[in-house]
């Protein structure tokens, strides 16, 4: 089945309200069907990635945003699952080291980027710099940022100067040959309830439970129209958003299968010369001649 990826993404400019996404929707698939349509995704990701890794021209950073159990792990561990750890990398990002905030917010995140021939996973990303602190301002006081003394001080101008840093950074690595997939798996509020719930009530999932998912959960509605800020201001032609469906963990890892697939498929891969014709014939006809 071939999903139309066109309807997930995030028009340059357009105003969006993630409300009118609907969390539930699956193409029609059931989660049998969602199956056979994965494996088939992965199959094909792992012949594409050996051509993409001897092609060398081309690198692939893929950043997954999410709230809290929407299956960004899920999907790294499904999707991913085909493809050689060579030439494959995950960064899951936590709160910033010292070190870190003794650099710009995009520094730990630029040298993490992939080298050609590379496919790298954000797990989450530079995008909490817009988020987290966008939602929770104090964050931004370990920055030790000129100027911003007070959480009060993050105004309208400096959020639009952040977005504008992240276009910025995207498209300079973009230019450079990094392409760039942006996957928001939009989750409802009533499946993260029962997500949540499922992991306490499991005792296999207990661990994966933090007392900072309930934090995040009571500022739902500041989340979602920071959520909805950033893919405004920050899909681009080159490095666009594309807005998952993530109620069904199936549908959510078919349809990014698909896409980065698609994505692989447009680049016009090709394996290098290496040898010529003539090499590899006299290299065969040295090995048919030795002794047994």
């Amino acid at each position: 089945m071939k999903l139309n990826s066109e309807k997930f993404i995030v028009k340059s400019g357009n105003k969006i309200k993630l409300k009118d996404f609907d969390t539930k929707f699956t193409a029609g698939l059931d989660k049998k069907q969602g199956k056979n349509e994965l494996a088939r995704n992965i199959e094909e990701l792992s012949l594409f990635q050996e051509k993409f890794w001897a092609d060398n021209r081309y690198s692939l950073l893929i950043i997954l945003q999410a709230p809290d159990t929407a299956g960004k792990d899920g999907v790294i561990r499904h999707v991913m699952t085909g493809l050689n750890p060579q030439s494959c990398r995950v960064h899951c990002y936590k709160a910033p080291s010292k070190e870190e905030l003794d650099h710009d917010y995009l520094w730990r995140h630029y040298k993490d980027l992939p080298e050609r021939g590379m496919i790298e996973i954000f797990n989450r990303s530079h995008y909490e710099n817009v988020l987290a602190t966008k939602v929770n301002p104090q964050f931004l006081m370990s920055e030790n940022i000129p100027g911003l003394d007070k959480p009060e001080k993050a105004d309208k101008k400096f959020w639009n100067e952040r977005y504008e840093q992240i276009n910025n950074f995207e498209k300079h690595i973009y230019q450079n040959g990094t392409h760039i997939l942006k996957f928001f798996l939009n989750l409802s509020k009533d499946e993260q309830k029962d997500r949540l719930l499922a992991r306490l009530n499991e005792k296999e999932k207990n661990w994966k439970f933090s007392s900072d998912d309930l934090i995040a959960r009571a500022q739902w509605d500041k989340y979602q129209d920071a959520y909805e800020e950033m893919l405004e201001k920050t899909s681009t032609d080159y490095a666009p958003w594309y807005v998952i469906p993530a109620d069904k963990k199936f549908f959510a890892r078919v349809a990014i299968g698909e896409i980065i697939v698609d994505t692989l498929k447009k680049l016009d891969l090709r394996y290098p010369s290496g040898e010529t014709p003539e090499q590899l014939a006299k290299a065969k006809e040295i090995l048919l001649s030795e002794k047994e």
